[in-house]
């Protein structure tokens, strides 16, 4: 069960390198960045195609009503700022401009979550996949690590519709192996088992390895799934998952409303019910420190995925 560390790196450095990888690959890619350039790694992109960059500067409003309309003229136009301006400073613009007419933008959101870290409250968004996923026609991404956010950055190209993009700003393990597929809508089964299934996305998939890796040490045998697309979600796979292990955690770097824990709920409401924990913040907003010391202190690190996987197991009766 041992996983390879292939390196550590942030995964906004992986949004970085697949922009300017699909950029070279598809000439309608463009975008568009509101005065955080450096923070989202664009610098990249902006250098070698500075006819498709667009420095809107702190406009994000204006930076997505301008992303619409350039999908009229066949261009991909790929937003980039914090998540929080992302999503909360401009829903107005996404639900109108981008989510009911369909375009084809993709909404690409760093610095998500408590690991943002030393910023604060003001910028620690933890209701945006809740609201992203809410509107029709959004596709809702939250990759694991370097390498899957570069493979996803190149994948949405392909779709044509509104994308939401969610990644991080703190350094991370990288397992994800680099040519590994990148299917939108297809979750990835990590480790197998049959004690328990770990539904995890973002952050939270290494926590949840390791989470797996201390409970075999007690004889525990968990699953470990990488839901990396949170709309649509992959049905099929959480639900033979749970077939065999008869009780399910979740654990995102999200407000435990309207997360992935919610989603894979009304799966689970709907087709089989069995004990569900959620390690997720629980409706409290962040505060500044350390990435790690946060996810700590708000619940969302490996004790609390192993902690979670007990109580699930003891629940089956």
């Amino acid at each position: 069960m041992e996983f390879e560390i292939l390196g550590n790196k942030d995964t906004r450095s992986g949004f970085g390198d697949g922009l300017l990888e699909v950029g070279k690959k598809n000439e309608q890619v463009v975008a568009l960045c509101a005065d955080l350039t450096g923070s989202l790694k664009m610098n990249a992109f902006e250098n070698e195609f500075p006819e498709r960059f667009f420095q809107v500067g702190i406009a994000e409003a204006n930076m997505m009503g301008m992303a619409a309309g350039m999908t009229v003229g066949g261009k991909i136009p790929y937003t980039g700022t914090f998540a929080n301006f992302s999503t909360g400073r401009v829903y107005d613009q996404i639900r109108q401009s981008i989510a009911y007419s369909k375009k084809n933008v993709k909404i690409c959101a760093s610095h998500a979550g408590l690991t943002l870290g030393e910023d604060g409250a003001t910028h620690q968004i933890l209701e945006d996949i809740g609201m992203m996923k809410m509107l029709p026609n959004m596709t809702v991404i939250v990759p694991c690590d370097y390498n899957q956010t570069k493979q996803a950055t190149i994948a949405i190209a392909d779709l044509d519709s509104p994308v939401y993009l969610r990644f991080g700003r703190p350094v991370m393990p990288i397992f994800i192996k680099p040519d590994a597929e990148f299917v939108v809508g297809k979750a990835d089964v990590l480790i197998e088992g049959t004690d328990v299934t770990i539904v995890a996305c973002g952050h939270l998939v290494w926590k949840s390895i390791e989470a797996a890796q201390a409970l075999a040490k007690e004889g525990i045998s968990a699953e470990v799934i990488n839901m990396h697309t949170i709309k649509p979600l992959d049905e099929a796979t959480l639900l033979k998952s749970i077939a065999k292990t008869k009780c399910v955690v979740t654990a995102e770097e999200h407000m435990m409303n309207g997360g992935l824990g919610e989603s894979v709920a009304q799966v689970i409401v709907r087709n089989n019910l069995v004990p569900q924990e959620f390690v997720a913040v629980n409706d409290t907003f962040g505060e500044s420190g350390t990435p790690m010391e946060l996810m700590t202190k708000y619940g969302i690190d490996t004790v609390n995925v192993i902690e979670a996987a007990k109580k699930a197991i003891q629940r089956k009766g």
